[in-house]
């Protein structure tokens, strides 16, 4: 393959039941690339699984696997326009060659080992799924740090013509040019400079990992009772309590000595009861445990009849979460070092449906459900690498849904009609940004909160037998994916701080609401289509042909831009003169991505040889290697109209949106034996 990984190979041997009761099952595979279809991104995995059962009587059976799959792969970077035109759809800031290898400065290593044991009772009306899983192990991105240093990464704005261009003192072409043969001639990381800087003792450059090392285990055990022929009940009953360590450790000092553990910034200690000076493979910017407790139980009825069968279920959960610090941060005395206080949550829900059989060839099926839930973990605590600060009044998420479907089976036409709504409502979400706002410059943390979002739309699904040989198949999916309230907004200054007149003690400011309802969600494409051609031969070959029309996708949006703060000057803590609403409008319309036609062509040919099996599968996607956008975001570094407005002056403004571009053709070739 061209795509994500360059080759695989896989083995598995399964040894049926034996007449002990005894059967296991064992495979690995293997999966490898010097780099996938994006530039510098290496691709180095292996898995291995093991399955033993054991059927110790006719009722009883116990299951014991175990899985370790372990993933090593170069990261990408969502690119600007600007940079796409210099450089193209494939280009990746993120590595460069050293010694005459790719060397990629933000990997990602995942190796979680899982062991399961599980328990199976069944009886003629009751039967018992138990189990108990033990999951562990490291989740570790690494990223290149520069400390009194220039940054590191070729695409930063000052490196790019459209620096020169939009200068507040009048543009300046001939430096533009200038950058932009440099950046063209010099498009990657330089390492052999990263390590000439790093020749004193102090590094300037830090290559380091950020690390979870996660302990999760989890109880599980699911219950059926047939009552009667129509009636049928359900239980379950869940626990999962996980302990994560969470770290950045040094990876590589690339030549210096030691790195001084110190913020830049603020010129405070990340580690106040620590040494300063840190080598390779040491702990250092933070150190923090989170523990998180999840109880759950449900129940659920079923019913069914020749004509009707229906649902109704209920479940209850406690979640708790609680953050122990284990570096005393210089910037956060108080509430950096030890344990936080206990957030615990409570939640519910209750969900029904119906499946109504008008004929043997026609029915309809309804479902709906209301539900809460807690925030995800990583939107309970503000800034979880510096301090124990929890969202204030965090709520637990409510979820209403609701979807009707009709379904028909013709002898020679199947197909199926869906129309859905699910409101999400008082959810939590906090992002980590540099901004420049009409409130302070400074790292922040943004939260939002009484957030509500709104996923609404319909489906189509249609397949024709034209004969034994050829069938058609068309699907549309036409929705939308909207912001359906205006949040509450408040940014947490995390160095740097900002001005007094607008800052309060601790650090936070409250922006208001941000006018955010109505603009679309970064959900994917809103509008889909597709028509595929089947052929299936008698002689054991297939060819598949799918055209796609994807359209209304949209980049996810900037939160603070939407907020007052936006009007403001910095300067004077006064709006902008010309910050009228049109103007804003006109600075922060929300345009889609560009639609687009995918074609691809998929087929595959099979022999049975003696009692072997033997196949052979191909695909080409994008087989008209079209140039598309999968998705981006806004920056918010501009946080206030008047750099917003100044950079967008010229058409090529150097903070515009980044987008992460799909891939062009690409192919898959599988080979496989089955004996």
């Amino acid at each position: 393959s061209n795509r994500t990984y360059a080759g695989r190979l896989m083995a598995t041997y399964n040894s049926g039941m034996k007449k002990n009761g005894l059967a296991y099952s064992i495979s690995g595979s293997r999966r490898w690339a010097k780099q996938g279809y994006i530039d510098g991104t290496l691709y180095d995995a292996f898995s291995l699984y093991g399955a033993l059962e054991y059927r110790l009587d006719k009722k009883h059976t116990v299951l014991l696997t175990g899985v370790f799959a372990s993933n090593r792969r170069g990261r990408s970077s969502a690119i600007t326009e600007e940079v796409f035109d210099l450089v193209g759809k494939k280009y990746n800031p993120y590595w460069g060659e050293q010694d005459g290898k790719i060397r990629n400065s933000r990997e990602r290593k995942i190796a979680e080992p899982i062991l399961m044991f599980n328990h199976f009772y069944q009886s003629e009306k009751f039967s018992l799924n138990s189990g108990v899983a033990y999951q562990f192990g490291t989740n570790a991105r690494s990223r290149l740090g520069y400390y009194n240093a220039p940054n590191p990464d070729p695409t930063y704005y000052r490196y790019l013509p459209s620096f020169y261009i939009n200068s507040p003192i009048g543009a300046n072409f001939i430096s533009a040019n200038s950058a932009k043969d440099g950046f063209i001639q010099n498009p990657q990381m330089d390492w052999a400079t990263i390590y000439t800087a790093n020749s004193q003792e102090k590094a300037a450059y830090v290559l380091y990992d950020d690390v979870a090392d996660d302990r999760q285990l989890t109880l599980n055990s699911t219950a059926n009772l047939i009552i009667t022929e129509e009636l049928q009940a359900d239980f379950g009953f869940t626990l999962k309590k996980l302990a994560s360590n969470n770290y950045a450790k040094i990876h590589d000092l690339m030549g210096a000595d030691f790195h001084e553990d110190v913020d830049p910034f603020s010129n405070t200690q990340n580690d106040v009861n620590g040494v300063t000076k840190k080598g390779n493979g040491q702990i250092f910017n933070y150190h923090y445990q989170v523990e998180a407790t999840h109880l759950e139980g449900s129940a659920q009825f079923r019913y069914s009849d020749i004509k009707w069968s229906a649902f109704v279920a209920a479940n209850y959960s406690s979640d708790k979460y609680q953050r122990d610090g284990l570096f005393q941060n210089q910037r956060f005395l108080e509430d950096s070092f030890g344990k936080s206080e206990e957030v615990p949550l409570a939640n519910y829900g209750v969900k029904s449906g119906f499946t109504y059989k008008l004929t043997g060839r026609h029915w309809l099926s309804a479902h709906t459900a209301y539900l809460t839930r807690p925030p995800v973990l990583q939107n309970v605590f503000i800034n979880p690498r510096e301090n124990n600060q929890v969202v204030p009044d965090i709520n637990n998420e409510k979820v209403s849904t609701l979807d009707l479907n009709y379904y028909m089976r013709l002898p020679k036409l199947t197909g199926r009609f869906t129309g859905f709504y699910t409101r999400f409502q008082n959810t939590t979400d906090i992002n980590f940004f540099f901004v420049d706002a009409g409130v302070g410059s400074d790292f922040v943390q943004e939260v939002l909160t009484d957030l509500d979002k709104l996923h609404m739309g319909v489906e189509l699904g249609l397949e024709f037998q034209v004969s034994s040989m050829v069938k058609l198949s068309a699907v549309a999916a036409i929705g939308k994916y909207l912001y359906a309230s205006d949040p509450f907004v408040s940014i947490n200054f995390d160095t740097a701080g900002a001005e007094e007149d607008f800052i309060n003690p601790d650090g936070k400011v409250d922006l208001g609401v941000a006018n955010l309802k109505d603009y679309k969600l970064a959900q994917g494409p809103q509008k889909a289509f597709a028509f595929g051609v089947e052929y299936r031969d008698p002689k054991y070959w297939w060819a598949d042909a799918t055209a796609n029309y994807l359209a209304n996708n949209y980049a996810n949006i900037s939160t603070i831009t939407r907020t007052q703060s936006f009007y403001l000057d910095p300067e004077t803590g006064a709006p902008f003169p010309d910050a009228t609403q049109e103007n804003v409008d006109k600075l922060l319309e929300q345009k889609p991505l560009e639609n687009f036609y995918l074609l691809n062509l998929v087929g595959g040919k099979s022999w049975l040889k003696g009692g072997k099996y033997i196949s052979v599968f191909a695909s080409i996607n994008n087989v008209f290697d079209a140039v598309f956008r999968t998705g981006g975001y806004e920056q918010s570094r501009n946080g206030n109209f008047g750099q917003l407005q100044q950079d967008n002056l010229s058409g090529t403004p150097s903070f515009a949106p980044k987008y992460w571009y799909g891939y062009g053709r690409t192919y898959f070739l599988n080979f496989a034996f089955s004996f």
